[in-house]
């Protein structure tokens, strides 16, 4: 690799609180090495930014900016995109070569998901194939925790999951709170939560109440209980308690919802016509509960992902230190890996950071594991607890506030002479 090559960053799929954490990792440990890399660039939405030849110049922010990226969530500072390059699109792929090589660029860090991880595995082996000194790096993100492998040798948790698993304990206790109170006139609380096909963001309601005392059922999309059975459920609980907290995954079973497809193929269930917990709570409500009132239900949204408030300050760590690694297996290693969180064994948590092909993650998607669901199939065992409660910290984060309001990092948008002609991406040609 010659020296003094210019380096892109990009963010792919849902945002996180913690991935600007990652790319505040990236940025100061590039800067290490004043020798190595030359100007920093970000994709300005993910791809489809590298594809318009649209690069904001990171090299020319400041260098206050650059560390409120720690405590700024989502992808607000160079944007995220659901644009995926599939394998037919050889002209995208073509032209994001073109944009690096007539830019020097010889690093590419991607922070993103399975999908995202396909997506630089790609650009790295037709960059070889096309002669570009190019090396891609794979940054780990994903609220989901399924990138990697089932029994966690490849990845032990993807920085993003901890700060949503925190969100959630807390806000099951919050809702606990309601119910209690509330439970003469709405003694069943329905609440949905993201998680289309893996079951690790309700499975963390469990850490809001670990030693089961109040409650709380939880529905995974891997829990294969139908919504008689979940009737059941609900009542026998009723019965014992007179309140119940539902906690069900956004991919729970409850036929056509009329769900639409992202660009990455994912079931987009909150563009649905209707959503799992209106069925649920409709339902329970239309057979009848054993207990007086009626159930009723809420959907959180996006801010599951994108509340700073909520984020995990182990996470943050983490997250910054993937993005640290991510530059030392550029620098070290070379080309075609993704940086990496092992768990040490141990009763006391601690991690190493470490590398994995990108082959080996690319399109991934573990699975929960099956024994950590209880043999009632609305619970979880004690040892997902201990998998996950290191993973949500313990303090609060401090957040900048400026005049009552949060301060997040602002980005000048200082964006890289373009030199090619304009593109339009494939994917975006149909619909112009």
């Amino acid at each position: 690799m010659a020296e003094n090559k210019n380096v892109v960053i990009a963010q792919s799929g849902g945002p996180s609180p913690v991935i600007n954490n990652s790319l505040r990792g990236i940025i100061e440990t590039c800067k290490m090495f004043p020798g190595k890399f030359e100007k920093l660039y970000g994709g300005w939405h993910g791809i489809e930014g590298i594809l318009k030849e649209e690069l904001i110049d990171i090299s020319m922010q400041r260098e206050e900016e650059i560390s409120l990226l720690r405590t700024t969530p989502a992808a607000g500072s160079i944007g995220t995109c659901r644009y995926k390059l599939k394998s037919h699109q050889e002209e995208d792929f073509n032209r994001s070569i073109e944009v690096f090589e007539v830019h020097n660029v010889g690093y590419f860090f991607y922070i993103g998901g399975n999908d995202s991880m396909d997506t630089a595995n790609k650009l790295a082996k037709l960059a070889h194939e096309k002669g570009l000194d190019l090396i891609a790096t794979g940054v780990s993100k994903t609220i989901d925790n399924d990138v990697g492998d089932s029994e966690f040798k490849l990845i032990d948790h993807t920085p993003g999951y901890g700060s949503v698993a925190r969100y959630w304990a807390y806000n099951i206790q919050n809702a606990n709170e309601e119910n209690r109170g509330s439970s003469p006139s709405d003694p069943v609380l329905v609440i949905q939560v993201m998680g289309r096909r893996i079951g690790f963001i309700p499975a963390a309601a469990r850490l809001g109440d670990p030693n089961r005392e109040m409650p709380l059922q939880i529905y995974m999309p891997e829990s294969g209980v139908t919504l008689k059975e979940l009737t059941d459920n609900v009542n026998d609980e009723l019965k014992r308690s007179g309140r119940l907290i539902v906690v069900v995954s956004e991919g729970f079973d409850v036929g056509n919802i009329g769900e639409i497809k992202d660009s990455f193929g994912h079931t987009a269930f909150s563009s649905s016509s209707l959503t799992v917990q209106q069925i649920i709570v409709n339902h329970l409500n239309k057979v009848g509960l054993k207990a007086r009132g009626s159930a009723r239900g809420q959907v959180v949204g996006t801010d599951q992902r994108d509340t700073m408030i909520y984020a995990s300050t182990m996470d943050l760590d983490e997250a910054y230190k993937v993005g640290q690694k991510a530059v030392l297996i550029a620098v070290e290693e070379g080309s075609g890996y993704m940086a990496t969180i092992l768990r040490k064994p141990g009763l006391i948590y601690n991690v190493d950071y470490d590398k994995v092909p990108l082959d080996l993650v690319a399109n991934s998607e573990r699975e929960f594991p099956k024994n950590w669901i209880t043999s009632n199939r609305i619970d979880v065992t004690d040892d997902f607890i201990c998998y996950a409660r290191p993973l949500i910290g313990e303090d609060w984060v401090s957040v900048p506030i400026v005049n009552g309001r949060q301060r997040f990092a602002r980005f000048d948008k200082i964006f890289a002479e373009q030199k090619l002609d304009k593109y339009v991406p494939q994917a975006y040609r149909k619909i112009q």
